[in-house]
């Protein structure tokens, strides 16, 4: 990160940050450490904390798939050594399988390797607790960061200022309000943004296994129009983390099975390629609602959205964190380059903000939610246009060229 961020125009009177940020996940605690590491003063509100993570040996079952861009940012701001890189797995390989057209029938096929894309890692599986914990230790030396607990009720805009009103009576201005509050987003909710929804009816299942034959650092993905998508994601050592986007109803089902049977309800897919599955222990499963959130707008007068505040996509891709990290790189590159009379929240600094978004954003919007269409009916004609489509885009170098480096977040 560069240091060259001009001063706030904006009087100390006026706005006591140059940003506050509110929300504390892994999207919000890298944007106050990247733009507090531009020369910018921050404030990040946090709720009051829950109870405290385990602190043992046990594998988080929330993992995230980190492209490129995430790498290269969270480098940046020197969050990415920090973490334990024994729980980080590289992904050299990405298969993914359509369903059969018949009992006989080859399914869609297609395949991405590290290699064929002259890169390292096609991306990075990262436990959240393990981001979480190198975040938290970051900000706890950042200079310009200060952490505020607490709720905010109520949000104010004037010309020089935004006002956040705390349930203790408490007041934060600053120039920008950034909204890092997820898809439920409260920031979000004070602007007048209005916003597409669609349940998708389908819920994230996701825990762990260890697996009996070796993953060789290759995440599979298979899509069925009753079971829904389920992905293996490769951990460090004989180990992979299950998430399985299954109909609500299948859903619920499966998270009041033992996780043993579960395991043995995945043989179908994953028996050929990893063998028996067995459950990590202790056994922890969890389960996600699925839905696509399309605010109309990123921007409004001093305020900015950021991750899934602006943007709920379905994770079939796993790209998801990965928005959220271009929204951070994009929104620090914004204001590290803005002109000297305008501060952070100038209507003029944020729709270069939006602009800078929109274009990727739309993009995943569209292609996630095409292919839950697809994928999701039964209708004979379409389970053969969208098998044939997969293993001709396999066959097609160009083509899968120019869709690796979108997935590595060139």
């Amino acid at each position: 990160m560069t240091t060259n961020a001009h001063p706030s125009s904006s009087s100390p009177a006026a706005a006591g940050s140059d940003i506050c940020i509110v929300g504390d996940g892994a999207i919000g605690k890298t944007a106050a450490l990247g733009l507090a590491q531009a020369g910018l003063k921050v404030t990040l509100l946090a709720p009051p904390p829950k109870a405290a993570p385990p602190d043992d040996a046990s594998w988080d079952v929330r993992v995230y798939a980190l492209n490129h861009t995430a790498h290269r940012l969270l480098s940046s701001v020197r969050v990415w050594d920090a973490m334990d890189a024994e729980r980080i797995a590289p992904v050299d390989n990405m298969t993914v399988q359509g369903d059969g057209l018949a009992e006989k029938a080859k399914p869609g096929l297609l395949s991405f390797d590290a290699y064929a894309a002259r890169t390292d890692a096609l991306a990075w599986i990262v436990e959240g607790r393990n981001l979480d914990q190198a975040l938290d230790a970051a900000l706890r030396f950042a200079p310009n960061v200060r952490v505020v607990q607490g709720r905010a009720t109520g949000l104010s805009v004037g010309a020089e200022a935004a006002t956040l009103t705390l349930e203790s009576g408490q007041s934060l201005s600053a120039a920008l309000v950034v909204g890092a509050d997820g898809a439920n987003s409260w920031v979000r909710g004070q602007c007048d943004i209005g916003l597409d929804y669609r349940a998708y009816g389908q819920n994230a299942i996701v825990t762990n296994f260890s697996c009996e034959l070796p993953h060789r650092g290759v995440a599979y993905q298979w899509f069925s129009p009753t079971e829904g998508i389920i992905a293996l994601l490769p951990l460090p050592g004989n180990r992979v983390s299950l998430v399985w986007s299954a109909p609500q109803a299948l859903a619920e089902q499966l998270m009041r099975l033992p996780l043993a049977t579960l395991a043995e309800r995945l043989a179908q897919w994953a028996g050929p390629v990893l063998g028996q599955l067995t459950p990590l222990q202790p056994e922890v499963a969890k389960a996600f609602p699925l839905r696509l959130i399309k605010p109309h707008a990123m921007i409004a007068p001093r305020v900015a959205l950021i991750g899934d505040a602006a943007h709920a996509v379905h994770p079939m891709a796993g790209h998801g964190m990965n928005l959220g990290f271009g929204d951070v790189d994009a929104l620090i590159e914004t204001l590290v380059k803005r002109e000297p009379q305008y501060d952070c929240g100038d209507d003029r600094v944020l729709r270069r903000y939006g602009r800078a978004r929109k274009e990727e954003v739309l993009l995943m919007q569209i292609a996630t939610d095409g292919l839950h269409r697809i994928f999701s009916t039964e209708a004979e004609p379409v389970r053969l246009v969208r098998n044939l489509g997969m293993s001709l885009v396999n066959h097609l170098p160009v083509l899968k060229r120019r869709l690796i480096a979108h997935a590595l977040g060139r």
